[in-house]
This record gives C-alpha cells, structure tokens and sequence, in this order.
C-alpha cells in the first residue's frame, strides 16, 4: 500500500509543479529542437526533481506529527533525494550549456584540445555521485565500493543514451523498474523511491505530445536512481551480472544507435512509438 500511495503521490506533485510552473513551458533559455526539428524546452526533468522535493519535505513534515515514518527512520529517502539533486544538476548543465561534442569519445577529444565539455564535467560529477552514494548504505571493501559506483554511473548514463525520442527513458525506466520492484518490494528503499516512478509516468504525457523534452536532467536522475535501488536491494552476484550488462550497452552505443535497432525489432518498435503524437496530430496542435 505504501508503494502504490507513493506512485500516486509522486504522479500528482508532478502534475501540479508542471501547472505552477507552467511559463517555464515558454523560457527562451530551455528551447532546443528535437528530432523532428520541432523547437520546444528541454531540461523537463527539473519538474521531477522539484516534485522529488515536494513529497519528501511533506512525508518528513508528516512523520514529525505521527503521520507516517518519522524523520529520519528510512536511511533510503534522503539518498533518493540526494541522488535526485546531484544528477539533476549536472543534467540540467548539459541541457543548457552543453557543447556539439557528443559519446565519451567526443568528451574525451574535447579534453585532449584543452577543452572540458559539460557532458565530461557531468561523466565526471556522476562518478563523485556515485562513489558518495555507493558508500552510504555502510562499510565496504574498497573493490565493492567502485564495482557499485560504477554500477550507478552507467545507469545514469545509460538513461541519458535512450533519451532519443520522446517518452522513451520514461518507458525504459518503468520497463526497468518492475523487477526492480519486485525485488525492493514494500521496503524501506521500494516506499523511498516509488514517488520517483510515479512523477516520471506523470511527465510522460507532455514528453509524448512533445510539449516538453525530458532531457539529461530527467533521463540523468531515473537512470542514476534505478542504478541506486540495485545497488541497494539486490544481491552481489546479480550487481555484478546488471554492472557487466550497463558496461557492454554503454559501449555498444558509442557504435550503435539504439534507434536504428528499436526500429528493427517490432515489439521494441511497437512500444517506443506507444501514446507518441503523429505528424498530423502535432500540426492540428500547432494551428
């Protein structure tokens, strides 16, 4: 029950931090253009983050007055929402700041040239995340604490990777997220991290009719928070299995477009075009 209270919780701070800040749907500074040439803002996973704060402030309010955990009872909400700041933050530098250069490669050339790239600068910060946050669940041996590090850094990149069309990273993260479940179930970290998947279904509907693009900032933070909860929950083989599985599809993309593959395989295809507004649909919009 507390799970599901979450998702329902986090899928309305969403929805009513979009309505607040709707004029930030029109910033000039947020415009970019997508794949179909379309200008519309970017850097739409501020509004998780915002709603992420919003749930936590009022589930510790709440508990202080016998409502609910009291403050400080689950060690996992303030590593969610710490997570949730950090990798926004260096998402949101990307989407504003960020540079032509693009893959690890690119990042890499940038900084040969005495160039360093926000997308480095957010490689960069992301391990510093990570390594605080792989640390935080207790002692570990110096070879676990970087394995898991690791492990939470290629999912925040990973997240980063699908984030090609609209609504996809939202779709991944959810696809990723049952198991995930599954294994976290009504736990400390499962009732931690549930208003995380309900804001980013809550978002989904604006990312689909392409009013907003998700951007590194949301993509960085489901990534990032998913790759979190395996470390928290789930066992040191299957970590280690996940971690080898993150590292080859991290490579993989520096070669491959995963576009160019879900387009090749049906069902993949058929859900990554799932709710997305047509060509035609968008136009009647437009007029």
């Amino acid at each position: 029950m507390g799970v599901v209270l979450g998702w329902v919780v986090g899928f309305l701070a969403v929805r009513f931090v979009l309505l607040a800040g709707h004029d930030m749907l029109h910033a000039p500074v947020l415009e970019r253009q997508n794949y179909r040439g379309r200008t519309l803002i970017t850097a739409g996973g501020l509004f998780l983050v915002m709603a992420i704060l919003i749930v936590e402030a009022g589930r510790s309010t709440l508990g202080a007055f016998n409502l609910g955990d009291a403050p400080g009872l689950n060690p996992a909400r303030p590593l969610v929402l710490f997570a949730a700041f950090g990798f926004g933050l260096l998402g949101f530098m990307d989407d504003v700041l960020g540079s032509e250069d693009r893959g690890f490669r690119g990042h890499v050339r940038a900084l040969s040239q005495g160039r360093l790239t926000t997308g480095m600068l957010k490689l960069i910060g992301g391990a510093a995340i990570a390594l605080v946050l792989a640390a935080a669940p207790g002692f570990v041996t110096g070879q676990r604490l970087v394995s898991d590090a690791l492990l939470i850094a290629m999912a925040a990149n990973l997240g980063n990777l699908l984030d090609r069309a609209p609504g996809r990273a939202h779709k991944c993260a959810v696809v990723a997220y049952i198991p995930i479940a599954i294994v976290a179930g009504t736990g400390a970290v499962g009732i931690a991290v549930a208003p995380v998947i309900g804001g980013a279904v809550g978002l989904m509907p604006e990312d689909l009719r392409e009013r907003m693009m998700l951007g590194d900032t949301g993509a960085n933070v489901l990534g990032g928070l998913l790759g979190l909860v395996i470390v928290l929950e789930c066992s040191r083989t299957a970590r280690n299995v996940i971690l080898v599985v993150l590292v080859l599809l991290n490579l993989v993309a520096e070669r491959v477009s995963f576009s160019q593959v879900i387009d090749r395989v049906p069902p993949l295809r058929w859900l990554d075009r799932l709710g997305r507004a047509s060509s035609e649909d968008l136009r009647s919009a437009d007029e």
